[in-house]
C-alpha cells in the first residue's frame, strides 16, 4: 500500500500539482424554507446569533485537512464533527486547512488558529515542505514553533505525520519521518505516524489524482484522527 502511495505522490509532484495553493470554497447551505424570511422592520436591530461556547478542536493543515476534491461536508474535520456529536462529545470542530500550505505558510496563519482559543489542535503540515525537498531542519523548526505557541496558549496538540516517495532518497526520508516522532516526543504531543494509513495507495479509497482520499477513504482517515483524539476528550465538555 505505502509503495503505491509513494509512486502516486512522486508522479503527481513531477506535474507540480501539490505546489499550487487552492483554498477551498465553502458555500453557505441554501435555506430549506420555500418562503423567504420576513424582512426586519426598518431600523430594527437584528437578533444576535447565540455564541457557540463549545471547546474548539482546530484542524490545521493543507489539502488533506481542507478536503480537496471532496463535496462540502466530506472533509475529515466535517466527518469528525458529526462523529463527535453522535458520541456525546460537545466540541466545535474548525476546519483551518488550506491546500498547498507549507509549514512556513502555517506559521503565517498561526494567529488565526490561536484566535479560535482551541482546546485541541490537529496539526497536519509538512508534506508540501518534503515534496519541495526543503531542508528537514527548517520544517522541524517551523513545526516546533507552532507546537510551542499552541501549547503555550493552553491547547493540546495531535501531530499528524505523512511520508514521502522513494525518489527523495532514504537519508532524506528517514530524517523526514523521524521529524514527526522526535517532535511528538519532545513536546509530549499525541502522534499519528501516517495520516493515510490503510488508505494511501489503495485506488478504491483515493481520488483519481492518487494523492487525496475520496469520500470513503476520508471516513477511514477520520476514524484514525478520532481514535487518537478520544483520550484527550471529555464527555459533555
Amino acid at each position: 500500500m505505502r509503495k503505491l502511495w509513494y509512486f502516486a505522490m512522486a508522479a503527481l509532484w513531477c506535474y507540480g500539482q501539490l505546489g499550487c495553493r487552492q483554498p477551498q470554497s465553502r458555500p453557505q447551505p441554501a435555506s430549506q424554507s420555500a418562503l423567504p424570511a420576513p424582512a426586519a422592520a426598518p431600523g430594527a436591530p437584528r437578533p444576535a446569533a447565540a455564541p457557540d461556547g463549545r471547546p474548539v478542536i482546530a484542524c490545521f493543515g493543507d489539502s488533506l485537512t481542507a478536503g480537496q476534491g471532496l463535496d462540502q461536508g466530506q472533509s475529515f474535520p466535517d466527518l469528525l464533527q458529526h462523529d463527535l456529536d453522535g458520541r456525546g462529545y460537545r466540541y466545535r470542530v474548525a476546519n483551518l486547512g488550506v491546500s498547498g500550505d507549507t509549514t512556513q505558510d502555517g506559521l503565517e496563519r498561526l494567529s488565526l488558529v490561536l484566535a479560535e482559543k482551541p482546546a485541541i489542535v490537529v496539526l497536519e503540515l509538512g508534506a508540501n515542505d518534503g515534496l519541495r525537498g526543503q531542508p528537514v531542519a527548517g520544517t522541524e523548526s517551523n513545526l516546533a514553533q507552532m507546537l510551542e505557541a499552541m501549547q503555550k496558549a493552553g491547547a493540546k496538540v495531535v501531530l499528524a505525520g505523512i511520508t514521502l516517495p522513494p525518489n527523495y532518497g532514504p537519508a532524506y526520508i528517514q530524517q523526514f519521518d523521524a521529524m514527526y516522532r522526535n517532535l511528538a516526543a519532545k513536546y509530549k504531543a499525541a502522534l499519528i505516524p501516517f495520516l493515510l494509513a490503510g488508505v494511501g495507495g489503495n485506488p478504491q479509497l483515493m481520488q483519481r489524482d492518487g494523492l487525496h482520499p475520496n469520500a470513503e477513504g476520508t471516513r477511514i482517515v477520520e476514524a484514525i484522527v478520532r481514535k487518537t483524539l478520544e483520550p484527550l476528550l471529555k464527555k459533555g465538555a
